[in-house]
């Protein structure tokens, strides 16, 4: 048993996806087997129905723990609000509480300029990211600040260094780390540790993003100095982890970078 037994995790973005050499090719699939192995109750959420029947069905199959697959798309045009709740709600219907939100769904149009954005892609970033996670925290606060539990948002390295191509993915992933900062100065007093991760992963869709726009590839996507991108489970879904522990409470409202999945550095 491991010492997540009996908590729950909500992890949006979490179907199951693979590599073109069939290692798993998502973050969200890698945190939610890393919270499996610690024995956690997972929520995961997703556009794709398929990919979550897929992940629960792997999961439940080889750790043990009890998977709830909810079909979810924060996007233009939709009662988002309700769709955040209906999450939050089907998450204690089914297990009574909510330790640790994590926030990792995230859809863009990386590799257009932003001279050629339509605000149709804008708003796909800015739905899928920055509104799903203040929808997501706000109704998972009362059920947070009961468990004192954690919040571990994802930003990245388009919004720190200004990527080519990723003008929307940019601002989407900015205002979720400047979104996270208040959260964490608001919500420490309540015991909730709030925290934001910038990782580098070998993923699926990362795979597909060299293939589509290679150039926009070269430009962006840098070997870590470590030599190696970070593995989604062994690195990224460990951290997140780390960060659903006591002992990482002192770090809420940091920005944590992997450097080729080798380690933390606020």
């Amino acid at each position: 048993m491991g010492f997540l037994t009996g908590k729950t995790v909500i992890v949006t973005g979490g179907g199951r996806a693979v590599l073109s050499d069939g290692r798993c090719g998502s973050i969200g699939y890698g945190i939610a087997t890393a919270y499996a192995k610690e024995g956690a109750n997972i929520v995961i959420t997703g556009r794709n129905v398929k990919k979550l029947e897929d992940a629960k069905e792997e999961l439940e199959r080889l750790y043990g723990v009890k998977v709830l697959p909810v079909q979810a798309d924060i996007s233009a045009g939709a009662d988002n609000e309700a769709v955040a709740a209906s999450v939050v709600q089907q998450t204690i219907d089914a297990f009574g509480r909510i330790d640790v939100l994590i926030n990792n769904a995230q859809a863009s149009a990386s590799g257009v300029t932003l001279a050629d954005h339509t605000v149709e892609q804008f708003d796909l970033a800015m739905y899928s990211g920055l509104y799903a996670v203040f929808h997501y925290m706000k109704a998972c606060y009362p059920y947070l600040k009961e468990t004192k539990g954690s919040v571990i948002n994802f930003a990245s390295g388009a919004g720190l260094f200004g990527n080519f191509g990723q003008s929307a993915y940019a601002a989407a992933k900015e205002g979720i780390r400047g979104m996270s900062r208040v959260a964490a100065t608001e919500w420490g007093p309540d015991g909730i540790n709030v925290n934001v991760i910038c990782p580098i992963a070998w993923t699926a869709q990362l795979e597909q993003f060299e293939k589509a726009y290679p150039e926009a590839f070269k430009q962006n996507v840098k070997m870590p100095p470590m030599g190696h991108y970070g593995d989604p489970e062994l690195e990224i879904g460990r951290v997140c982890v780390q960060l659903a522990s006591p002992d990482f409470k002192y770090l809420s409202g940091e920005t944590l970078t992997l450097e080729g999945g080798m380690g933390l550095r606020p």
